[in-house]
């Protein structure tokens, strides 16, 4: 009978509209109070009937109202009211029982500390006090598991109308998120079993929800037999999907979901909104890129950068806005941002206004080669951090305007450099890359051009007492950046292929724009001057398992959908990148994701003659000359996949054959 009347009402229109997991905490806090004095009129009512002479109205409201301002403030508190339904019976059980031991512990004391000042007299009786602690408990319990058990079977109708779905793990934070799905009210996903990863015979079931075995040969059977859509998991079980997991679920067209972090909705627990299936997103390939993400010290950079002038080059690029972002959100007084490119800049304007609009904005457009005006931003805003984003990248672009790549991420970097020096900055950041480290093409000189020109200025200036700290830092690819691979395999896909990779074993590293700008902020408030910081960003991803993912993740199969083009690697590619050469060592730091690299020093002056050569040749257009001259002073340049370019390779080793060995002089490393 009871059964019918539950389906009877989950069928109506007024219970599906009532969210009872979106119940107004209030609500469960006047319950729990109302359970509160329950059981305090339950014991006072055996006390008036044996110590009816003993007792007043006086008496009994102020016990009544200490007892019940001293509960409501643990329960509010603990917060232990919005976890009725969201959360498990364990969980319940233990806040519950938490709640009722403090507010039992308090009362006693103040009960004590009366009994001390009255000289014997206590205000109320202790053993009331733990009559009154074990019926509030037993009630509230029986409360929570009565609405739990109406609430399941109310909503169990609806169920069916579910997808079903498996969590990944058996841990405690996958029990929660298998829980929070099923009870919640209009959910998308029905769990109906756990997926382990470790092989434990004899557990079949947990917390009632059957457990199923992971084993890459059959898991898909699994799937197909019982009609589940898919597998989901959070971020605590995100390493379980390295390793080629995930491509046995992608291969076989299982769809993984991902609730990106499970902190978030429970910080949400005292709020009126949402389900948790709203948090849960289907998975991209930024999710399985095989590495862990990146914790870092934002309290440095807060303390660093709060109240600070800082200014940006390149502040509309990938990098440059996401730091224009990052500074905001640490409260910095002023943001100067730094680039050419106009409709970026109003663009990042406009979002800044929005979502910022206490920070100080201001707008500069100029190029960095502009010494003179790069002179009028100095001048003008004196900031105390300079965080320099401003260069070329692409390295095919780079090979066929040269002169560009000098002029604009060496000349550039010197202009803002020297500025920065000039008008007394705090920190210059420089924004480097993994294609300095034996650099095969020449965005990737220019850049260690620029880091050996940042590191010589430091030595040269700390010795002349000056304070300006030069710092860089070292990182891989980006995703998501402009002009990055996973864009282009999106469009690629889109338009239905093919997918274009260059060599099917080219391998790169990968971090998120977050990532990467956190490691710029952190790095430049960490270090002391003179430091390459460099990055811990895990395995190197295969590109070719890239495009495979990426097709797999859109519902199509590799190959056969969409095919998987080899072009050739471009002028000044490699199949590899390093953040070390080979005679660099790393050192650590506080934070063991990032490392200093120990590098060969330059002696300024000879730096600054060695690149006035180039530049200059880069302005009279001479590429030959000025190529010569750049592989002369960093003799790691060696090019790959140009032709104009291996020529001038030859053409030094053929001069250095020549010429006779001279024992080198020791080389200096920091």
């Amino acid at each position: 009978m009871l059964e019918n009347l539950l389906n009877r009402l989950s069928e109506s229109t007024v219970i599906q509209s009532f969210k009872l997991n979106t119940t107004p905490r209030w609500v469960i806090l006047l319950l729990d109070l109302l359970i509160v004095t329950t059981s305090f009129a339950i014991v006072e009512t055996k006390e008036l009937v044996t110590h009816a002479d003993k007792l007043s109205i006086e008496y009994l409201s102020a016990s009544w109202l200490a007892i019940m301002v001293v509960y409501f403030v643990v329960i509010f508190v603990s917060k232990s009211y919005t976890c009725v339904i969201r959360l498990s019976v364990i969980i319940d059980l233990y806040r519950t029982f938490m709640v009722v031991c403090v507010s039992t512990f308090v009362l006693i004391m103040l009960n004590l500390g009366i009994y001390f000042l009255t000289s014997g007299e206590v205000c109320y009786s202790f053993w009331n006090l733990f009559l009154i602690a074990i019926l509030t408990f037993t009630i509230m319990m029986v409360e929570r598991l009565f609405i739990k058990y109406i609430y399941m079977r109310i909503t169990a109708v609806s169920n069916t109308q579910r997808k079903r779905v498996l969590v990944l793990g058996t841990s405690l934070n996958s029990l929660l998120l298998a829980n929070a799905l099923k009870n919640e009210t209009a959910g998308q996903y029905e769990p109906v079993g756990l997926l382990s990863t470790k092989k434990s015979h004899g557990i079949n079931e947990v917390n009632g929800f059957k457990v199923y075995y992971y084993d890459p040969e059959t898991v898909t059977n699994i799937f197909v037999e019982h009609g589940i859509y898919a597998l989901i998991f959070n971020d605590s079980r995100r390493e379980m999907l390295h390793d080629g997991m995930a491509d046995v679920f992608l291969s076989s067209n299982i769809t993984l979901l991902s609730l990106n972090r499970f902190a978030e909705y429970e910080e949400e627990q005292d709020k009126d909104d949402g389900n948790i299936s709203t948090y849960v997103k289907e998975v991209e390939i930024e999710d399985l890129l095989g590495r862990e993400p990146i914790v870092l010290n934002n309290s440095l950079v807060s303390t660093n950068v709060k109240g600070a002038c800082v200014l940006i080059t390149g502040a509309c690029g990938s990098i440059g806005s996401e730091i224009v972002r990052q500074l905001a959100t640490y409260q910095a007084s002023r943001i100067v941002l730094v680039d050419q490119a106009e409709t970026p800049m109003h663009d990042l304007s406009l979002e800044m206004k929005r979502n910022f609009p206490e920070a100080e904005i201001v707008l500069f457009m100029g190029d960095v080669q502009n010494r003179d005006r790069m002179e009028v931003a100095f001048e003008t805003y004196k900031p105390k951090f300079v965080f320099h984003a401003a260069a070329y990248k692409h390295v095919p672009m780079m090979e066929i305007n040269p002169t560009e790549a000098i002029l604009t991420n060496v000349m550039g970097t010197r202009n803002v450099a020297d500025l920065a020096l000039k008008h007394g900055a705090y920190k210059f950041v420089m924004v480097s890359t993994d294609k300095a480290v034996n650099p095969t093409n020449i965005m990737g000189c220019t850049k260690r051009l620029a880091e050996i020109y940042c590191q010589s200025l430091f030595f040269d200036a700390a010795k002349r007492g000056m304070t300006t700290q030069f710092i860089t830092t070292r990182f891989g690819n980006v995703l998501g950046s402009n002009g990055s691979v996973i864009p282009l395999f999106r469009k690629q896909i889109e338009r239905g292929g093919p997918v274009t990779v260059t060599h099917k074993d080219i391998i790169r590293y990968f971090m998120t724009i977050p990532e990467a700008c956190s490691l710029v902020l952190e790095a430049g408030c960490m270090g002391s001057g003179g430091e390459i910081y460099i990055f811990d960003m895990g395995q190197p991803v295969r590109i070719y398992d890239l495009a495979t993912r990426m097709i797999s993740l859109a519902g199509f199969k590799p190959n056969i959908d969409i095919k998987i083009e080899e072009v050739g690697l471009r002028p000044g590619e490699k199949l590899y990148e390093e953040l070390l050469n080979d005679k660099e060592k790393t050192t650590a730091t506080v934070n063991k994701k990032i490392m200093i690299a120990k590098v060969r020093t330059y002696d300024y002056r000879n730096v600054c003659e060695n690149i006035e050569r180039i530049v200059e040749w880069a302005h009279k257009g001479n590429v030959h000359n000025m190529v010569y001259a750049m592989k002369s002073f960093v003799p790691e340049y060696k090019s790959n996949s140009s032709e104009e370019f291996e020529r001038i390779d030859r053409e030094i080793e053929e001069k250095m054959n020549k010429q006779p060995q001279n024992t080198p002089e020791t080389e200096k490393y920091y």
